[in-house]
């Protein structure tokens, strides 16, 4: 009769147990999934900043660019011209 006493007081305790470490890892795992969540969200808005400067620096790059193109197609022509006169 102790046995089976026993036995029942260990299999509720063993119950009890398992509904509260359930209730530990739900709360483990949405705190998990809230962190990852906003370290994704973070790397998105990091990334969306990088993209935004490189995209500046590009568009600076190209404009130097078609300055300095326009300035050698100014001075061909005039050489063109030169060379025409003559």
């Amino acid at each position: 009769m102790k046995k089976i006493v026993l036995s029942l007081a260990l299999m509720a305790l063993l119950t009890s147990c398992k509904n509260e470490t359930q209730e530990k890892l739900d709360a483990a795992k949405d705190a998990l999934k809230e962190e990852v969540n906003e370290t994704i969200d973070s790397a998105a808005i990091k990334a969306d900043i990088k993209i935004d400067s490189i995209k500046e620096k590009t568009k600076a790059k190209i404009d130097s660019a078609k300055l300095k193109s326009a300035k050698k197609m100014e001075e061909a022509a005039k050489k063109l011209k030169e060379s025409v006169e003559k």
